[in-house]
Protein backbone atom coordinates (compact mmCIF):
# COMPACT_ATOMS: atom_id res chain seq x y z
CA UNK A 1 0.00 0.00 0.00
CA UNK A 2 1.16 3.39 -0.43
CA UNK A 3 -0.54 4.93 2.60
CA UNK A 4 -1.62 3.37 5.92
CA UNK A 5 -5.77 3.65 5.18
CA UNK A 6 -5.92 2.37 9.01
CA UNK A 7 -8.00 4.94 11.63
CA UNK A 8 -6.64 6.33 14.57
CA UNK A 9 -8.17 3.52 16.51
CA UNK A 10 -6.72 0.95 14.76
CA UNK A 11 -2.68 2.46 14.85
CA UNK A 12 -3.01 2.99 18.36
CA UNK A 13 -4.31 -0.33 18.90
CA UNK A 14 -1.75 -1.52 17.05
CA UNK A 15 0.93 0.22 19.43
CA UNK A 16 0.17 -1.38 22.27
CA UNK A 17 -0.24 -4.77 21.24
CA UNK A 18 3.62 -3.99 19.98
CA UNK A 19 4.00 -2.75 23.58
CA UNK A 20 2.26 -5.88 25.48
CA UNK A 21 4.62 -8.15 23.31
CA UNK A 22 7.73 -6.34 24.27
CA UNK A 23 6.76 -6.47 27.99
CA UNK A 24 5.82 -10.17 28.16
CA UNK A 25 7.33 -11.58 25.57
CA UNK A 26 10.57 -9.86 24.52
CA UNK A 27 11.67 -8.32 27.69
CA UNK A 28 11.72 -11.33 29.62
CA UNK A 29 14.22 -13.25 27.43
CA UNK A 30 16.53 -10.29 28.02
CA UNK A 31 19.09 -9.62 30.89
CA UNK A 32 18.18 -5.67 30.72
CA UNK A 33 15.95 -3.51 28.60
CA UNK A 34 16.28 0.03 29.47
CA UNK A 35 12.70 2.07 29.63
CA UNK A 36 11.49 4.34 26.33
CA UNK A 37 12.53 1.24 23.83
CA UNK A 38 10.25 0.79 20.81
CA UNK A 39 10.30 -2.75 18.92
CA UNK A 40 8.29 -2.51 15.48
CA UNK A 41 6.71 -6.14 15.13
CA UNK A 42 8.49 -7.47 17.88
CA UNK A 43 6.83 -11.00 17.12
CA UNK A 44 10.27 -11.04 14.60
CA UNK A 45 12.90 -10.54 16.74
CA UNK A 46 14.59 -13.78 17.73
CA UNK A 47 16.62 -13.71 21.09
CA UNK A 48 18.63 -17.10 21.89
CA UNK A 49 20.98 -17.44 24.77
CA UNK A 50 22.08 -15.37 27.68
CA UNK A 51 23.43 -12.03 28.61
CA UNK A 52 21.95 -9.76 25.99
CA UNK A 53 21.05 -6.20 27.19
CA UNK A 54 19.36 -3.70 25.82
CA UNK A 55 19.70 0.29 26.87
CA UNK A 56 17.31 2.79 27.05
CA UNK A 57 15.07 4.24 23.78
CA UNK A 58 16.33 1.55 21.77
CA UNK A 59 14.76 0.94 18.67
CA UNK A 60 14.43 -2.12 16.68
CA UNK A 61 12.71 -3.14 13.12
CA UNK A 62 11.85 -6.54 12.25
CA UNK A 63 10.14 -8.09 9.39
CA UNK A 64 8.30 -11.61 8.75
CA UNK A 65 11.00 -11.75 5.73
CA UNK A 66 14.15 -10.08 7.40
CA UNK A 67 13.55 -10.88 11.11
CA UNK A 68 16.24 -9.20 13.95
CA UNK A 69 18.42 -12.30 15.70
CA UNK A 70 20.30 -11.85 18.91
CA UNK A 71 22.03 -14.82 19.94
CA UNK A 72 24.82 -15.07 22.54
CA UNK A 73 26.53 -18.88 23.16
CA UNK A 74 27.96 -21.02 25.71
CA UNK A 75 30.25 -23.32 25.53
CA UNK A 76 32.16 -25.44 28.97
CA UNK A 77 35.33 -27.23 28.22
CA UNK A 78 38.61 -28.01 29.91
CA UNK A 79 39.38 -24.21 29.96
CA UNK A 80 36.20 -23.33 31.78
CA UNK A 81 32.81 -21.93 30.04
CA UNK A 82 33.10 -19.33 27.63
CA UNK A 83 30.28 -17.34 27.32
CA UNK A 84 28.74 -14.93 24.91
CA UNK A 85 27.34 -11.63 25.58
CA UNK A 86 26.00 -8.45 23.58
CA UNK A 87 26.03 -5.39 25.25
CA UNK A 88 23.48 -2.34 23.26
CA UNK A 89 23.68 1.08 24.24
CA UNK A 90 21.21 3.62 24.41
CA UNK A 91 19.66 5.26 21.42
CA UNK A 92 20.39 2.50 19.20
CA UNK A 93 19.00 1.31 15.93
CA UNK A 94 18.79 -2.07 14.65
CA UNK A 95 16.87 -2.34 10.92
CA UNK A 96 15.10 -4.87 9.64
CA UNK A 97 17.70 -8.10 8.87
CA UNK A 98 20.30 -7.08 11.63
CA UNK A 99 22.03 -10.49 13.10
CA UNK A 100 24.47 -10.18 15.91
CA UNK A 101 26.05 -13.56 16.94
CA UNK A 102 28.40 -13.60 20.39
CA UNK A 103 30.65 -16.59 21.57
CA UNK A 104 32.69 -13.77 23.28
CA UNK A 105 31.73 -10.07 23.46
CA UNK A 106 29.87 -7.48 21.08
CA UNK A 107 29.60 -4.09 22.51
CA UNK A 108 27.16 -1.26 20.72
CA UNK A 109 27.62 1.91 22.13
CA UNK A 110 25.17 4.76 22.09
CA UNK A 111 23.58 6.41 19.20
CA UNK A 112 24.80 3.61 16.75
CA UNK A 113 22.71 2.91 14.01
CA UNK A 114 22.78 -0.32 11.80
CA UNK A 115 20.62 -0.67 8.45
CA UNK A 116 19.20 -3.62 6.92
CA UNK A 117 20.96 -6.82 6.79
CA UNK A 118 24.20 -5.60 9.04
CA UNK A 119 25.76 -9.06 10.44
CA UNK A 120 28.55 -8.55 13.71
CA UNK A 121 29.99 -11.34 14.97
CA UNK A 122 32.67 -12.27 17.26
CA UNK A 123 34.35 -15.68 16.34
CA UNK A 124 34.58 -17.64 13.30
CA UNK A 125 32.46 -20.17 14.82
CA UNK A 126 34.60 -23.63 13.38
CA UNK A 127 38.06 -23.94 13.95
CA UNK A 128 40.25 -23.50 10.53
CA UNK A 129 41.74 -27.06 10.91
CA UNK A 130 39.28 -28.85 13.10
CA UNK A 131 36.00 -28.22 11.85
CA UNK A 132 34.16 -29.78 14.42
CA UNK A 133 35.50 -26.97 16.94
CA UNK A 134 32.45 -25.04 18.70
CA UNK A 135 32.66 -21.05 18.41
CA UNK A 136 36.27 -21.44 17.23
CA UNK A 137 38.62 -18.54 17.42
CA UNK A 138 37.10 -15.62 18.45
CA UNK A 139 37.73 -11.85 19.80
CA UNK A 140 35.61 -8.72 21.35
CA UNK A 141 33.88 -6.64 18.43
CA UNK A 142 33.43 -3.11 19.82
CA UNK A 143 31.57 -0.32 17.84
CA UNK A 144 32.21 3.03 19.68
CA UNK A 145 29.39 6.01 20.18
CA UNK A 146 27.33 6.85 17.22
CA UNK A 147 28.67 4.56 14.35
CA UNK A 148 26.63 4.24 11.25
CA UNK A 149 26.76 0.91 9.63
CA UNK A 150 25.38 0.77 6.07
CA UNK A 151 23.22 -1.90 4.36
CA UNK A 152 24.11 -5.71 4.12
CA UNK A 153 27.56 -4.73 5.78
CA UNK A 154 29.62 -7.47 8.16
CA UNK A 155 31.61 -7.22 11.11
CA UNK A 156 34.14 -9.38 11.69
CA UNK A 157 36.17 -10.70 15.24
CA UNK A 158 38.22 -8.57 16.80
CA UNK A 159 37.39 -5.64 15.20
CA UNK A 160 36.76 -1.85 16.80
CA UNK A 161 35.22 0.77 15.12
CA UNK A 162 36.08 4.23 16.50
CA UNK A 163 33.44 7.03 17.19
CA UNK A 164 31.13 8.23 14.61
CA UNK A 165 32.58 6.39 11.83
CA UNK A 166 30.94 4.76 9.25
CA UNK A 167 31.08 1.39 7.02
CA UNK A 168 29.45 1.18 3.92
CA UNK A 169 27.07 -0.66 2.39
CA UNK A 170 27.80 -4.28 1.56
CA UNK A 171 31.79 -3.62 3.59
CA UNK A 172 33.43 -6.12 5.37
CA UNK A 173 35.31 -4.98 8.13
CA UNK A 174 38.37 -7.47 8.63
CA UNK A 175 40.41 -4.51 10.90
CA UNK A 176 39.72 -2.06 13.30
CA UNK A 177 38.00 1.18 11.91
CA UNK A 178 39.41 4.78 13.64
CA UNK A 179 37.00 7.13 14.53
CA UNK A 180 35.87 9.41 12.40
CA UNK A 181 36.35 7.71 8.81
CA UNK A 182 34.43 6.20 6.17
CA UNK A 183 35.50 2.49 5.07
CA UNK A 184 33.84 0.93 2.20
CA UNK A 185 34.71 -2.37 -0.01
CA UNK A 186 35.74 -5.94 0.83
CA UNK A 187 37.67 -5.57 2.67
CA UNK A 188 36.88 -2.78 4.22
CA UNK A 189 39.67 0.01 3.47
CA UNK A 190 39.28 3.81 4.52
CA UNK A 191 37.43 5.82 1.79
CA UNK A 192 37.46 9.83 3.19
CA UNK A 193 37.70 11.05 6.60
CA UNK A 194 35.12 13.27 8.62
CA UNK A 195 36.03 16.78 9.87
CA UNK A 196 35.78 16.28 13.41
CA UNK A 197 35.25 19.85 13.80
CA UNK A 198 31.71 19.64 12.59
CA UNK A 199 28.86 18.89 14.61
CA UNK A 200 27.42 15.73 14.03
CA UNK A 201 23.83 15.38 15.39
CA UNK A 202 22.89 12.10 16.69
CA UNK A 203 19.91 9.66 17.98
CA UNK A 204 19.78 10.93 21.35
CA UNK A 205 19.22 14.80 20.25
CA UNK A 206 16.21 13.35 18.98
CA UNK A 207 15.16 11.02 21.21
CA UNK A 208 16.43 12.24 24.77
CA UNK A 209 13.18 14.51 25.39
CA UNK A 210 10.64 11.48 25.11
CA UNK A 211 7.56 13.39 26.48
CA UNK A 212 7.85 16.07 23.91
CA UNK A 213 8.81 13.15 20.98
CA UNK A 214 5.47 11.25 21.90
CA UNK A 215 3.61 14.65 22.14
CA UNK A 216 4.74 15.13 18.94
CA UNK A 217 4.04 12.17 17.25
CA UNK A 218 0.99 11.73 18.61
CA UNK A 219 -0.19 14.85 16.95
CA UNK A 220 0.93 13.88 13.30
CA UNK A 221 -0.88 10.63 13.81
CA UNK A 222 -4.12 12.56 14.81
CA UNK A 223 -3.88 14.63 12.04
CA UNK A 224 -2.87 12.07 9.70
CA UNK A 225 -4.97 9.12 10.65
CA UNK A 226 -8.55 10.26 12.78
CA UNK A 227 -10.11 11.17 9.02
CA UNK A 228 -9.68 7.55 7.98
CA UNK A 229 -12.44 4.86 8.74
CA UNK A 230 -12.84 1.34 9.17
CA UNK A 231 -14.61 1.25 5.55
CA UNK A 232 -12.28 2.47 3.88
CA UNK A 233 -9.90 0.88 5.13
CA UNK A 234 -11.43 -2.60 4.63
CA UNK A 235 -11.79 -1.80 1.20
CA UNK A 236 -8.15 -0.44 0.64
CA UNK A 237 -7.36 -4.36 1.74
CA UNK A 238 -10.44 -6.21 -0.33
CA UNK A 239 -10.01 -3.81 -3.54
CA UNK A 240 -6.78 -2.15 -3.63
CA UNK A 241 -6.78 1.22 -6.06
CA UNK A 242 -3.83 3.27 -7.22
CA UNK A 243 -4.99 5.63 -4.58
CA UNK A 244 -3.73 3.39 -1.88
Amino acid sequence: MRQDHRPLWAKRLHRRIESAWVRFRVAPQLDALGPNSQMMQPWHIRISGREIRLGKSAHIIAGADRPVSLTTWALTGESGERQGRINIGDYVLLCPGVRIDSGCEVSIADNCMLAAGVYITDADWHGLYDRTQVIGASGAVCLDDNVWVGDGATICKGVRIGRNAVVGAGAVVTRDVPANTVVAGNPATEVKKLDADKNITRRQDMLADHSALLAQTDAIERYVHQPKTLLNWLRSMLWPSRDD
